[in-house]
């Protein structure tokens, strides 16, 4: 197997604890000081992982890998995720683009943007602003 294959492979694990909410399998393959860069902010530590993937209130029932691919030690996905909120039952997807950084078979640093604006319309908690 090569490098960008066990690197590609750490992040399915990775994906997986979103549907999962294993934080064992998520500590495995996720860095204790892991970086952190979206929403115009860096923070650093997996306990926003953990509360990303417990998310209370919003379940992950389905995803979809659009993309991923690997060089070296990055890995890029494209993915869409369908959340269920979970008071009203409803459900909608959420798109996202994210780079991650893979040393020693964990993820140590990633980048990324989610259409929360979309999750939170199509969830009905916002209102769509007029075109």
């Amino acid at each position: 197997m090569t490098e960008q294959q066990r690197n590609v492979a750490v992040v399915h694990r990775y994906l997986r604890a979103f549907i999962t909410k294993d934080l064992n399998e998520l500590a495995e393959v996720v860095a204790d000081d892991v970086l952190i860069y979206g929403a115009g902010q860096g923070v650093q530590g997996i306990s926003y992982v953990e509360q990303a993937v417990l998310s209370p209130g919003f379940t992950v029932v389905a995803q979809e890998i659009i993309e991923i691919f690997a060089a070296g030690d990055r890995v890029v996905v494209e993915v869409a995720n369908t959340y269920r909120h979970d008071e009203s039952g409803r459900t909608t997807v959420q798109s996202a683009c994210k780079m991650y950084r893979v040393a020693d078979g964990r993820i140590v640093q990633f980048w990324g943007e989610s259409d929360y604006y979309g999750l939170l319309v199509g969830l009905g908690l916002l209102d769509p602003v007029p075109a």
